[in-house]
């Protein structure tokens, strides 16, 4: 208070408390975002209460239960189903399958030497990738667990893969893949901190924050049974080796965030009320399609109306049974109800189907496919639109896709793929020099692409037309669209191509060349005998 609000005290208190209650009031009106998203004085943001957190008050603390609502939604209801497998069909498909690519210029190879050699390396990945020795459980082979995976950090948020050693009989790699839930790595003793806060549900950090050890139950926390509870500690390399123990998949949101949140989280209340929504219109749609008939008596007893005999010992016997019961009284598919005297209905029309439901419905789905990063014609598999439209969702989906398949290739294919090399390298059934001494030679060898499913096409015509194109501008190039096209690779084709030709070469010499030709020839002769018989 300066000196002439002092002197105004002295003469009028409440003048000058006037005048410092609007002096507090001017030092509330800020610049730039205090006067917009920050301010407290509009009308608009003064019932908006927020109250921020660390990652740990925001996201750990909130964790389990968000887990468990996005497992409940996948299993109930249906967007949240579709919106889940459609990720997954589309990042993963039948699986994310290898294609070694080494830096032979680096290793001194030529490029047939590169090419025989990622021949071998593909076929001995093979043997192991495509058989379900490779699941410490045996129950799926390397591409499905990919698909299992993904899945289980959709739903949970993050899951983890443990690569144990276990000799199996006909298998000479050594190497196993244990997909865990989320669920199983968590505190000791159920806490969701250590005392310390050196372990954040499960995940073990030291002085400078770095990832450490994970501790994993044995038993599923949220099961029934009554094994005693234990937990193991894993640290995440291991010490001599640096092997990778545990491959932790997870998206990141926030610095210093220890475990994934579900990628239904944001939209979880809408998806539950949609759900509650739809049930209702279906069940009133049930309800008005019935037809009831009510018959009125003096008694409510409706037998003889129905020709039912009344001295029939089983139906005596029934009717004696219900009569111990209170009236019930429902609804049915061409159910049939006495009434008693004195006794009438009310009927109350639901004006079913519910005409706005659609529009209402799709107004959700939009805003549910937005967060998802999923277009609402994809979501809900319904391609209304023009080719340019359709497309352009397509496309704005595909950018998503791509990004979660490189996140699947770099988290879980590739580092497994390089545990996997190094040992195969390790029992001498691939030749590497210089693998384990110089890490830029190991680097040099485990190069690799995970090609998946292609996109697909609206119109394969103009997407081929498109390829063509772009490879004649040097736009791209014949190994890259074959990929996107098909998903098949280049250099195999062309290989096939060179082999088919030889074959027909061969046919077209026995048979002739006309003849060797087929389709054509046979198309025009069925099309001029079909003409003539248009004509008589």
């Amino acid at each position: 208070m300066n000196a002439l609000d002092k002197l105004i005290g002295y003469v009028s208190p409440n003048r000058a408390l006037k005048r410092n209650v609007a002096r507090q009031k001017m030092n509330l009106m800020n610049s730039g975002y205090g006067s917009h998203g920050a301010s407290a004085t509009k009308k608009s943001m003064k019932g908006w209460r927020s109250r921020g957190g660390s990652a740990k008050e925001d996201i750990e603390d909130n964790v389990p239960m968000l887990r468990e609502r996005s497992r409940d939604l996948y299993a109930g209801t249906p967007l949240a189903t579709g919106a889940i497998k459609t990720l997954r069909t589309n990042v993963v498909g039948s699986g994310l399958r290898l294609n070694s690519q080494i830096d032979y210029e680096f290793l001194g190879m030529s490029e047939e030497e590169a090419d025989a050699w990622e021949t071998v390396v593909e076929r001995e990945f093979a043997l192991w990738a495509e058989s379900m020795h490779c699941d410490l459980q045996r129950m799926n082979n390397f591409y499905e667990l990919q698909q299992l995976a993904f899945l289980s950090q959709l739903q949970s948020g993050d899951v983890f893969v443990l690569l144990p050693m276990l000799k199996r009989v006909n298998m000479p790699y050594d190497i196993r893949i244990h997909v865990v839930e989320a669920d199983r790595v968590c505190n000791p003793n159920g806490s969701m901190m250590s005392i310390n806060n050196t372990i954040v549900n499960g995940v073990e950090i030291d002085s400078n924050g770095e990832v450490v050890a994970y501790h994993f139950a044995k038993n599923h926390p949220l099961s029934f049974g009554n094994t005693p509870q234990k937990w193991t500690r894993v640290e995440k390399f291991g010490r001599l080796t640096g092997r990778p123990n545990v491959l932790h998949l997870m998206e990141t949101e926030r610095p210093e965030q220890r475990r994934g949140v579900p990628i239904l989280a944001p939209v979880i209340e809408s998806l539950k009320q949609l759900g509650r929504y739809t049930e209702a219109e279906l069940m009133a749609a049930v309800i008005s399609g019935m037809f009831t008939v009510f018959i009125k008596t003096d008694t409510g007893d409706i037998s003889t109306v129905l020709g039912q005999a009344s001295n029939d010992p089983y139906y005596a016997d029934e009717v004696e049974e219900e009569e111990q019961d209170a009236p019930n009284y429902e609804l049915g598919n061409g159910a049939i109800v006495g009434l008693a005297e004195n006794e009438s209905i009310e009927t109350a029309n639901p004006g079913r189907p519910n005409q706005a439901f659609e529009g209402f419905v799709t107004a959700i789905c939009r805003q549910i496919g937005a967060a998802l990063e999923i277009p609402y014609e994809l979501l809900l598999k319904n391609f209304t639109a023009s080719y340019s439209a359709s497309r352009g969702a397509l496309l704005e989906a595909w950018k998503m896709f791509r990004m979660r398949r490189s996140w699947l290739a770099n988290d879980f294919c590739q580092p497994i793929y390089e545990e996997w090399l190094a040992e195969a390298i390790a029992k001498g059934r691939i030749p590497a020099p210089g693998f384990f001494k110089d890490p830029m030679i190991r680097k040099a060898y485990c190069g690799a692409e995970w090609n998946g499913p292609s996109q697909g096409q609206i119109d394969p015509l103009k997407e081929a037309q498109a390829a063509e194109l772009r490879i004649k501008l040097g736009a791209s190039t014949h190994g890259r669209e074959a990929v996107e096209l098909t998903g098949g690779d280049f250099f195999r084709n062309v290989r096939q191509l060179v082999t088919e030709k030889r074959m027909m070469k061969v046919v077209q010499d026995i048979i002739g060349p006309e003849t060797a030709k087929g389709g054509e020839n046979n198309e025009q002769i069925l099309d001029d005998e079909q003409k003539r018989n248009t004509d008589e």
